[in-house]
């Protein structure tokens, strides 16, 4: 298989006292002649080889058929009105507003009335909404507009009444939604100055947390808050409260925050927390206190609250023996508190003073993906999701601790792919437990080792729980197993899990991985030729390492949007906050161990790595895709310097969208592509043989025909 060719070049630098190349480096420069040029060597390169894969087709259409399935968002309540984002079908969803929250169920006549219609915002549905805030009287909605996949936005606001969009045009903009200000007609909001050089890969500088009166010159608007001196620093106006302005400030992606308080009008701030050393989730404020879900004293976090004219910190809720407490909500008559337990969702009722009470009957093996509850109702609206549900509305009346009443809302379109949950654990290299989710079809027995997916991220502190993804689902429809472990750095159990994978012990993460993967070919769920791994953003950096660390270990290994060059990452957008997790590279004992796993500087040649799908967009200002360009660069040379017989069946592609950034707001029918794409690659190496649908994205045969993996298939802001 002969790659494109790539020029190297004879950069090095030294950092730290070691040379390190780096022969790609002119790949950064998204915008130059020779990087296009790369871009479409690469596609031309990997579209043939895509085109000719057996599953493709039939995946697309049946994630085509997955993703255009109805869906319905968690409503939210303001003055008065109803709201949620709708689908039917459309590239992007579209928000709705109606006089209550079953009023956003008609249809016909009665159907709610469309509020703001992305797919209108460009032609080819590229540009997504993706922030929007109703003002508390229900009478504006201040929305920010990203293009082609970018995490800039620019904010507008829109008469609710009408439908119009006021004159009102804020660029530059990124990360907090907009938190309306006392009076309701003027709010908070995240800025930068206008980028200078290239807006998609130049590192960012200082922020300011601003406030816009609707109506008035942005260039007039008001700075709440900045700190130039200190330009690694975020700040968030949240929650919001008519008589408190509550300020939270952190320092990176999962780093700990301050909290600072001060009376709406009132000049200087009083700070409640100070040294970025723990999380303090600002929830709501009730008669002069602030409560707060916070991990200071307490891994599984606990409820704390702050007496706010004297700044004494006490607790309400403490730690849990065993689960986590993940957030919590006021309603008019007491407390709503969100619970993980062995990574699924529970929620259950207390009172202002803590005493627990009901639980409301969310189901098992749920995650919790939307709730609205405020201090002036006791109606709660929560959204769920399982592997096997794509989606359950429920409204809930409380009356203090006490469950008054609980129903759902209807689900639109078809169920999800029938499949049934287990529950797996084995011991990681430090004697841990590691748990995962294993999903099977439910016509499989598990008699017999199968075509498996592992999908897995392990950092910043974000947890995989239960949840419907297309690309997921569409891979058990076909027949597929699918294993979502809970590995070290996720979210899952509480701060220390999370520390524990962060850092100087990041490698911890990749061994609970290989853990995971040498179980299920232990208890015979799957072989070393029918295993594939995905993994996107800092899961792209899993499946990374583990591709170059253990390669005899997968039939193939998909790394989508990863962070893959641990060495200059902090050097790009908003990448320097990822060191909270990662560690700086400009530091010697960081550099160190991130030289020691970075997957771009651990490619040795005479290696015979698996079949590997690099995917990527152009315009991702997130984790930007010089990382995946040169790691495909260097891979590809290593795959074709040791490729001999049977590594010519495996392939190293990039394949690079040109109209896509991170992933946020992507158009269903982009998304369909790519991700046909990789579940084909994943089944034509692990020998999961897919079978036609019906033309509405179920299969024509009962079960799914599946075979063992062909002997030449061979051994696959936060990121």
């Amino acid at each position: 298989m002969r790659y494109p060719e790539v020029r190297r070049d004879d950069t090095v630098e030294t950092i730290h006292g070691e040379e390190v190349a780096d022969p790609y480096r002119w790949l950064e420069d998204g915008d130059s002649a020779e990087t296009r040029a790369f871009i479409e060597a690469q596609n031309a390169f990997a579209e043939p080889v895509l085109a000719q894969l057996p599953a493709r087709a039939a995946f697309r259409e049946r994630l085509t058929a997955l993703l255009e399935a109805p869906t319905r968002g968690c409503p939210w309540v303001r003055g008065g009105r109803a709201f949620a984002w709708h689908s039917d079908g459309q590239n992007q969803p579209v928000l709705v507003v109606a006089d209550s929250v079953d009023g956003l169920e008609g249809s016909g006549d009665a159907a709610p009335r469309v509020l703001l219609d992305p797919n209108v915002l460009s032609a080819d549905g590229t540009v997504a909404v993706t922030m929007a805030s109703v003002s508390p009287d229900g009478a504006l909605l201040a929305y920010g507009a990203a293009d082609g996949g970018s995490d800039w936005r620019t904010i507008r606001i829109r008469d609710i009444a009408t439908g119009d969009d006021l004159a009102d045009e804020i660029p530059w903009t990124k990360w907090n939604s907009a938190v309306w200000l006392p009076g309701a007609r003027a709010f908070s909001y995240w800025a930068y100055d206008a980028p200078t050089g290239d807006a998609l890969t130049d590192e960012m500088g200082a922020g300011r947390l601003m406030r816009h009166e609707t109506g008035a010159d942005v260039a007039d608007d008001a700075v709440l808050f900045a700190r130039p001196d200190e330009p690694r620093m975020f700040a968030r106006h949240w929650p919001r409260d008519d008589t408190w302005l509550v300020l939270s400030t952190d320092t990176g992606s999962s780093s700990g925050n301050d909290l600072a308080v001060a009376r709406h009008g009132d000049d200087g701030l009083t700070q409640l927390v100070d040294g970025h050393e723990h999380e303090w989730n600002a929830i709501g404020v009730r008669q002069g206190r602030l409560y707060a879900v916070t991990d200071e004293g307490a891994a599984r976090y606990r409820l704390a609250v702050f007496d706010l004219e004297t700044g004494r910190e006490s607790t309400i809720v403490p730690e849990h023996p065993e689960d986590v407490l993940l957030d919590a909500s006021l309603t008019a008559s007491g407390l709503v508190l969100e619970y993980s337990h062995d990574a699924s969702h529970r929620m259950q009722l207390a009172t202002f003073d803590g005493e627990l009470g009901d639980a409301v009957p969310l189901g098992d093996g749920v995650s919790i993906i939307g709730s609205d509850a405020g201090k002036d109702s006791d109606t709660v609206l929560v959204s769920t999701q399982s592997f096997v549900d794509r989606g359950t509305r429920h409204v809930i009346e409380v009356d203090g601790a006490r469950l008054v009443s609980h129903r759902t809302l209807p689900t639109p379109g078809p169920a999800a792919p029938a499949a049934v949950t287990h529950r797996i654990r084995t011991v990681s290299t430090d004697g841990v437990e590691v748990p995962a989710f294993l999903v099977r079809p439910a016509d499989d027995p598990g008699d017999a080792a199968r075509p498996t997916l592992i999908w897995g991220y392990g950092g910043f502190n974000i947890p995989m729980n239960p949840g419907f993804r297309a690309v997921l689902a569409a891979w058990v429809a076909a027949g597929g197993v699918l294993v979502v472990p809970n590995l070290r750095g996720g979210g899952e159990f509480g701060s220390e899990w999370h520390k524990g994978g962060t850092k100087e012990r990041k490698q911890q993460v990749f061994d609970d991985l290989f853990a995971i993967a040498e179980h299920l070919i232990a208890t015979g769920v799957t072989s070393v030729t029918q295993l594939a791994l995905h993994g996107r953003s800092n899961g792209g950096l899993l499946a990374g390492a583990a591709l170059t660390q253990r390669p005899e270990l997968w039939a193939a290994v998909l790394p989508g949007v990863g962070v893959l060059d641990m060495l200059r990452y902090h050097r790009f957008t908003i990448g320097w906050a990822w060191a909270s997790d990662y560690g700086d590279p400009d530091e010697a004992d960081a550099h160190r161990y991130l030289r020691a796993y970075s997957p771009l500087h651990n490619v040795p040649t005479g290696v015979a790595y698996p079949p590997t799908l690099i995917t990527t967009g152009d315009h991702d200002d997130r984790v930007v895709p010089a990382h995946s360009f040169k790691f495909a660069a260097e891979l590809q040379r290593a795959q074709a310097a040791g490729q001999t017989g049977e590594g010519a069946d495996a392939p190293v592609l990039l394949s690079i969208d040109t109209r896509a950034g991170h992933g946020m707001g992507k158009p269903k029918d982009a998304a369909a592509l790519e991700f046909a794409d990789q579940l084909a690659f994943a089944a034509r190496h692990t020998g999961l043989v897919v079978a036609a649908t019906d033309g509405a994205g179920s299969s024509r045969q009962a079960g799914a025909g599946l075979v063992a993996a062909a002997p030449e298939a061979g051994p696959e802001p936060r990121a």
